[in-house]
């Protein structure tokens, strides 16, 4: 196998035009990244010492999961204030060091924003609820009469994405809506005060030094006019061709319009980032018109299994869908709500993003590899979430007492085992906690953690790390290998992609259960597993993807 050694991160500056287009992009979970302070919850300043490791792996951008000041209810999604550091995490003098810090590095910085709803610890709710009806604070909500004789019913059909109803009922008799947990009630995007506030949220971590926002539940700010009821529609699926009267309204285009306008003001190209699940990439693409986000998470992308035919479909529509609106196109394999693909793929298809079976361990982390180098060689940004680069499964072991997914707990929605692609990070091959912190993991770690931990791989040229290393660097130096919006497909045996890029660089993926033969290209690049060139001719083993410099 080619090896390619690990160039640094090229810093990058505000005059670096498009930046996002082809930005390599890493997801950190604060609570599971890093210890600072050795009380088993990972937080800023144990991030802040790890940034030289995320500049050596070849990253352009850190995306930072919540770590505002919050109750804790659903992992820090359900936010009291959006100008504070949850004490768990550190404090705003930290913040401000770690960007600081990653932008010496050359690492931009992206933060989790949660406009959807805020956490009923908020001040606003709090004094809507203790003010009682007719309180103008219960305008910035969703508070609403129940039906029936009493009120005593909720007043729609919706329900909560985490299960049971999206309603709960105050001592007063009102009900207030919430699409996730009942600690998360939805904003009310229709009050002035409420945009007001947010586009106030974003001056402040702008004027803080941040580069963008991932915009959480960025399909759900606006309701249908009357919150109609829904019927027998699946209401808990958050990826679906059905349209729903709480998501992707078209109202929510103009909210995104007048913060475009915000990060406009400020120099250093900020971006803004739609986590938006839509019916089709072709809506998906309304998010990232010219006048609003940069960047949209591609949901079906990630939703599709490793097969060749699937992907192939994919590819062309994500594609296509964002040249007219001159968008770069996103790929994502893994992330903090979803199974990590090295277990995915150890599994049948047809299973969802949510397991809890290892299935094939061996067969996953091949087919994950090899799945890693075909989005790498793709047109567009790419995403990367903490410890893929390792080769992690999810824990699919642990056990009920351990878990703390809001979601696990309720009778249905979500199957709730997100715990599982949120266990703390291995560092070191040994130790309490395998160098996450001093102490011991807010989640516990598997016996066998320590064997895939950065220590461990680092130098071995046939590690998951070193070939992400590998790959990052290649991508950097490759000329036209991460810009672009199109891919020229190349003939291959059924099962096979294959498809050349810009500067001469075609990439091969054989999604298939055996070795097949192929005319070698080239000069191999990097390979994901054990290909071999003879005469001319190149086998490819089963779940293997390879580089091929023309």
């Amino acid at each position: 196998m080619t090896q390619h050694l690990a160039a640094p991160a090229t810093p990058t500056t505000g005059k670096d035009t498009g930046w996002w287009r082809d930005a390599v992009i890493y997801q950190v979970y604060p609570r599971s990244f890093a210890d600072g302070n050795g009380d088993g919850m990972g937080d800023l300043n144990g991030i802040r010492g790890r940034l030289p490791y995320l500049k050596d792996l070849g990253a352009d951008a850190v995306w930072l999961s919540p770590f505002y000041a919050s109750p804790q209810a659903d992992a820090g999604y359900d936010v009291a204030d959006y100008r504070a550091i949850d004490p768990m995490f550190g404090t705003l003098h930290d913040a401000d060091g770690l960007i600081r810090d990653a932008h010496d590095l050359g690492l931009r910085v992206i933060v989790d924003l949660v406009p959807n709803h805020s956490s009923d610890r908020h001040d606003w709710f709090q004094r809507a609820v203790e003010e009682g009806p007719g309180s103008r604070l219960r305008d910035r909500y969703h508070f609403r009469p129940g039906k029936g004789t009493d009120g005593e019913l909720p007043p729609n059909d919706w329900e909560s994405i985490f299960g049971g109803p999206a309603w709960t009922r105050v001592a007063d008799g009102e009900w207030y809506l919430h699409l996730f947990a009942p600690e998360q009630p939805d904003f009310n995007w229709e009050h002035p005060a409420v945009q007001d506030e947010f586009r106030s949220i974003l001056r402040f971590w702008l004027d803080m030094g941040v580069d963008g926002f991932r915009v959480d539940v960025a399909h759900g700010l606006v309701k249908a006019p009357g919150l109609p009821d829904i019927g027998g529609h699946d209401q808990l699926k958050l990826l679906g061709n059905d349209v729903m009267p709480f998501f992707d309204q078209d109202g929510v285009h103009e909210i995104y319009r007048s913060w475009r306008k915000v990060l406009d003001e400020y120099e250093g190209e900020r971006v803004l980032v739609a986590e938006a699940w839509t019916p089709t990439v072709e809506r998906t693409a309304n998010y990232v018109r010219p006048d609003e986000m940069h960047q949209a998470f591609n949901f079906q992308y990630l939703s599709t299994y490793w097969e060749a035919d699937g992907l192939r479909k994919v590819i062309d529509s994500s594609l296509a869908a964002m040249r007219p609106v001159n968008a770069p196109t996103t790929w994502v394999l893994s992330n903090h709500d979803v199974t990590r693909h090295a277990t995915r793929f150890a599994n049948p298809p047809g299973l969802g993003t949510q397991l809890r079976t290892p299935g094939d361990r061996a067969l996953g982390l091949r087919r994950a590899r090899a799945a890693t180098l075909l989005m790498l060689a793709l047109p567009g940004s790419a995403y990367i979430y903490q410890g893929e680069e390792l080769g992690l499964p999810d824990v699919t072991e642990l056990p009920d007492e351990a878990r703390q997914d809001p979601s696990f707990f309720r009778a249905s929605g979500q199957d709730g085992f997100r715990d599982g692609c949120r266990v703390p990070i291995p560092w070191t091959a040994e130790g309490t906690s395998y160098g996450f912190g001093a102490g011991g993991s807010w989640l516990p770690q598997p016996e066998y953690w320590g064997d895939l931990s950065v220590e461990a791989q680092t130098g071995d040229p046939e590690s998951t790390l070193e070939m992400y290393r590998s790959a990052l660097a290649l991508r950097r130096e490759q000329p036209g290998l991460g810009a672009g919006t199109h891919v020229e497909w190349l003939d291959a045996p059924e099962g096979v992609l294959a498809f050349r890029r810009e500067g001469g660089f075609v990439c091969t993926a054989n999604t298939t259960g055996e070795t097949v033969r192929l005319p070698a290209y080239g000069v191999a690049l990097l390979t994901s597993g054990p290909a071999t060139v003879t005469d001319g001719v190149a086998e490819i083993p089963a779940d293997t993807t390879v580089w091929w410099a023309v």
